[in-house]
């Protein structure tokens, strides 16, 4: 064989590069053992015993932080509930507030004009058709009331309670307006009986609405305020009728009695007047009658008054006495109340508080003067003298 054969396949050989398997296999360093034995440097020498604390797995890490992730979402989540809510609360608590704001604005405006009824039929020398005007605006205004009623928007729990308001103010005005047409009609020719008996049908729709108020209206929105966790708010009072005799029948028959002499425009005939039944001081919860004839040993206290006690003497029902009690020291001490009516036989009393600065230990009077009502021919019985010394007690 030619010896340049030879070389030609040596030099292919040469070309080819070399395989893996054609490289000697590598020595590996040895790995770490896992918790090991002696304290020795080991095969691996000093380095090998240098052992880093065991972590999470490297595919753990993702999984741990979408964790925390979570968790911190979770917590704020948690924050802006109880936010909310707290706003919600105060939301709620200021929605109760304003409609009981205004629904309060209406109660006493109705009640204002349930004191202007009274008045109207306890006013001296008026005529029927006098009181019948005068409650025709009384109407008119409870009307506008009404209007605002209807106007108001509740919270919804209390929808319900707020109509009730309103059919309180409507029964109301039904009565009022009633006792209006009933008066506009009465003539000299009418009958007492039937037109008192009219009257106080008519008036009986304004004693029901205080019921109605307090009942279907003020006590269960009450309740359901406090259902809905509401505090520091409470549904208005409202009452027409303050004095129920002043409503009934036997009233409406007297004041028919005194209207016909109104319309007459004659000087009041028959017996009228009005008796000083007695006076008596009230001092620390103890009641004291005191005596005309003897001396009253009375103690002063922040809380001291003095009760008078008149009665109607006559046969007619009187109205606005006034009642004077003067202390006769230096300065005098001069205090008046007033008595709105007053019927046949009864009694009524009025209390003399905040009477101020008393002397004691002098010997004082304390008069007391009932004023004469029209037509009253003795005044022997109007009038009281009693002597009085003020003590500490």
């Amino acid at each position: 064989m030619d010896p340049r054969d030879d070389d030609i396949e040596f030099d292919f050989f040469e070309e080819e590069p070399a395989t893996t398997e054609a490289q000697p296999p590598q020595p590996r360093g040895r790995l770490p053992r896992r918790g090991g034995r002696g304290g020795g440097n080991g095969d691996g020498g000093g380095g090998a015993s240098a052992r880093r604390p065991p972590g999470p797995p490297h595919g753990m890490t993702p999984f741990l932080r979408l964790l925390g992730a979570a968790v911190v979402l979770v917590v704020l989540l948690v924050l802006f509930g109880v936010a909310l809510e707290s706003c919600a609360g105060t939301s709620k608590h200021d929605q109760y507030s304003s409609y009981v704001n205004d629904a309060g604005k209406i109660a006493k405006s109705s009640q204002d004009d349930g004191t202007a009824v009274a008045n109207a039929l306890t006013t001296p020398g008026a005529k029927a058709s006098e009181i019948a005007s005068n409650l025709d605006g009384i109407a008119e205004s409870e009307r506008q009331n009404l209007a605002a009623a209807q106007k108001l928007d509740p919270p919804g729990p209390i929808r319900p309670e707020n109509q009730q308001m309103i059919e309180s103010l409507q029964l109301r005005i039904s009565g009022v307006e009633g006792m209006a047409k009933t008066l506009s009609g009465v003539t000299s020719k009418s009958s007492t009986s039937d037109t008192a008996a009219a009257l106080a049908d008519q008036a009986q729709r304004l004693t029901a609405s205080d019921i109605v108020w307090s009942d279907l209206f003020q006590t269960p929105a009450n309740e359901e305020m406090a259902n809905q966790g509401v505090k520091g708010v409470s549904a208005p009072p409202s009452q027409f009728v303050a004095n129920g005799s002043l409503v009934a029948e036997k009233a409406m028959n007297l004041l028919l009695q005194r209207l016909h002499g109104a319309a007459t425009g004659a000087k009041p005939t028959g017996l009228h007047g009005s008796a000083l039944i007695g006076v008596s001081a009230v001092s620390n919860g103890n009641s004291q009658v005191l005596s005309q004839s003897a001396q009253n040993t009375v103690t002063a206290t922040t809380d001291l008054g003095f009760v008078v006690t008149i009665q109607d003497s006559g046969d007619f029902q009187e109205l606005r006495i006034k009642v004077t009690l003067t202390i006769q020291q230096s300065p005098a001490i001069v205090k008046t109340l007033t008595i709105p009516v007053i019927n046949p036989g009864e009694k009524k009393s009025v209390t003399f508080k905040n009477l101020g600065a008393v002397k004691f230990a002098h010997a004082e009077q304390l008069q007391v003067d009932v004023a004469a009502v029209p037509g009253e021919a003795n005044l022997d019985n109007n009038k009281g003298t009693y002597p009085v010394i003020f003590s500490l007690g």
